[in-house]
């Protein structure tokens, strides 16, 4: 279920009445590095998944 335009606009105008506009940038910020190294980590967890079929794969 998707989030529509005027759902987004209702959570950063709560996000910015609850911590000011002087710290919402720096969350931002963390939010953004918190997902890429989500996503980094996970990706190697894929990598990973894909080292261990493709030797066993090779072993049989």
């Amino acid at each position: 279920m998707p989030l529509g335009p005027g759902s987004l606009i209702i959570i950063g105008l709560v996000a910015l009445l609850i911590f000011g506009p002087k710290k919402l940038p720096a969350l931002g910020k963390a939010a953004g590095n918190t997902l890429r190294e989500f996503k980094n980590a996970t990706k190697g967890l894929a990598d990973d998944d894909d080292d261990n079929t493709k030797k066993k794969e090779n072993q049989n």
